[in-house]
């Protein structure tokens, strides 16, 4: 019986069927969390950011773009993880729509690298700790292999709402407000399985990426 990873594997590989020409799956990054950025920190301190960061909701001046906003308008889903920051984003940007949150979509998590004596900004620190996340350091959180699994989870339910939508009739799209690097590895797994994309993953609030299919 295959595991969890090969069952992943194997679904990427399918033909995805019933995906009507035009179909697309919109990736959007929150807006900026009500929380200010420190200048410089420790360590000590950058864990303490994380944690903050995390709890904060939308900072109330951070307004999605119109263009955005026009581009969810006749969506009558938007799926959120269901964090703060992303739960009201996805109220700001489509007040008009259905949230549906899952913890599935939840940022890849970071730990503040045990560096003594050294004093970043929160960016710099933040690179720091992806770098090391991806080479093995994952104290007491999800590690990449679990992080990877799950983007391609949070696919298959992206992709099965773009089907649904187009067994109703309706505008064929999906959309996501959720977390930056979580969308990005979600973002890989659509293009493997043939989506185009249009745009790219940037650390920029209210950043989106329109994946799109476009085989008849």
């Amino acid at each position: 019986m295959p595991t969890p990873e090969q069952k992943s594997h194997i679904q990427s590989h399918i033909p995805q069927s019933h995906i009507p020409k035009g179909a697309r799956i919109i990736l959007v990054r929150h807006g900026q969390p009500a929380l200010p950025l420190r200048p410089r920190t420790s360590h000590h301190e950058f864990r303490d950011y994380i944690d903050a960061y995390e709890a904060a909701g939308l900072d109330p001046g951070s307004l999605p773009p119109q263009e955005l906003a026009d581009l969810v308008k006749e969506l009558d889903h938007v799926f959120t993880s269901g964090r703060p920051r992303a739960h009201q984003s996805a109220q700001a940007l489509a007040p008009h729509a259905k949230l549906v949150a899952d913890p599935l979509f939840a940022e890849a998590p970071l730990a503040s690298p045990k560096i003594p004596l050294l004093k970043m900004r929160v960016p710099k620190w933040a690179i720091v700790a992806r770098v090391l996340w991806h080479a093995g350091y994952h104290p007491e959180i999800e590690n990449y292999r679990k992080a990877k699994h799950r983007a391609a989870e949070a696919a298959d339910i992206l992709v099965d709402k773009v089907r649904e939508r187009a067994k109703d009739e309706k505008s064929c799209a999906a959309v996501l407000v959720a977390h930056g690097y979580f969308n990005a590895m979600i973002g890989r797994i659509l293009r493997q399985r043939g989506f185009t994309r249009t745009g790219a993953h940037r650390a920029r609030y209210w950043n989106a990426v329109i994946y799109q299919w476009e085989h008849a």
